[in-house]
């Protein structure tokens, strides 16, 4: 059961490696277009169509309600022993109940840390310097089941959620078939949640919204760069710019570095001048408002906190994502502009 890329690699693996997949159950085909006349199928079921797996006699389900009973008909009948769900949605225990062997779900936190919709993200945005993937049995609430295994990766200083995702999208794959393998064999151990609960207070994952995006310069240029890097690129952390004759648009920030003094990082890996060499001005406290934009034609860059952010890649509402330079050759951005806080 699953949706998005992430959970066609899984599959893959598991077809790759000879296990009888019987079914793939996954969203309807989403109606897109002006017009909304052109229905677009979900990634696991371009996967499953360009594979053929109807060939291979796999099923192929998308229901719109799980509790509808022709679909929980559909489901019986297919006899799976196990059902493994990655990315998929919210499972009634009548459907996640049904096999004899249970069923496991991929989630991208190292539980119990980060419950909920957006793990990747929310790692990134507050820090931390590492995650993983775990597996673990559904039950009533969520993301709380036993935990059956886990990888650990390191988040390094200039990953972004694409970086996260695409390294957490190999190793899940690996995960669930290693955790198919044990529960075959009857290796598979599971263990409570609160066996995994430390000191450390538990942070989780909430569903992102356009609001959760908007950026707070009222903050460090640490968290302003994590913030960033945690929604780049997609949903895309954003911020209104205002200029000095008070025109407003919408910004979203791709890339940035940090120029607080020490060397800066770009969002990109590559490492940036000394805020010294850098900027157009020195870094002083109470210097200029929060939010005030600094642009010699070349460099953006926007005070907060303790320092500066320099803004590398952006996309103005109604163009293409571009580097700072190309933006401000056509901004003309005069001495009063600033970002809304």
């Amino acid at each position: 059961m699953g949706t998005p890329d992430f959970a066609i690699e899984p599959l893959r693996q598991l077809l790759d490696n000879g296990y009888n997949v019987v079914g793939v159950i996954t969203m309807p085909d989403k109606a897109i277009g002006r017009h909304h006349d052109t229905l677009q199928p979900s990634p696991v079921k371009k996967f499953y169509l360009e594979q053929h797996l109807d060939e291979r006699g796999i099923a192929l389900l998308q229901p719109e309600k799980l509790k509808d009973d022709q679909f929980l008909e559909q489901l019986r009948a297919l006899q799976a022993d196990l059902q493994i769900v990655v990315a998929f949605r919210m499972l009634p225990e009548v459907v996640w109940a049904m096999p004899p062997k249970g069923t496991f779900n991929l989630h991208t936190a190292l539980l119990p840390q980060y419950r909920g919709a957006a793990p990747m993200n929310w790692a990134i945005i507050n820090g931390d310097k590492e995650t993983g993937v775990t597996t673990f049995f559904l039950d009533h609430d969520i993301d709380t089941g036993r935990i059956i295994m886990q990888s650990r990766t390191p988040i390094h200083e200039t990953d972004n959620v694409e970086d996260i995702h695409d390294r957490l999208m190999v190793m899940g794959a690996e995960l669930v078939l290693k955790t198919v393998r044990a529960i075959e064999d009857g290796t598979a151990e599971s263990i409570p949640q609160d066996q995994f609960m430390t000191e450390e207070p538990l942070r989780h994952a909430p569903k992102i919204f356009k609001e959760t995006c908007q950026i707070d310069w009222k903050q460090s240029a640490e968290k302003v760069y994590n913030f960033v890097r945690g929604l780049s690129p997609y949903p895309a952390a954003w911020s209104t710019l205002v200029t000095a004759d008070g025109k407003r648009q919408d910004v979203k920030v791709f890339k940035c570095q940090r120029a607080d003094g020490s060397t800066s990082q770009r969002t990109d890996g590559s490492t940036g001048q000394r805020a010294d060499e850098s900027s157009s001005a020195p870094i002083q406290n109470g210097a200029q408002p929060v939010g005030t934009v600094l642009a010699d034609g070349k460099s953006l860059k926007v005070r907060v906190e303790d320092g500066y952010i320099m803004i590398d890649e952006l996309q103005v509402a109604g163009k293409k994502r571009m580097a700072v330079a190309d933006f401000l050759r056509g901004a003309h951005l005069s001495e009063g502009a600033r970002f809304e806080c």
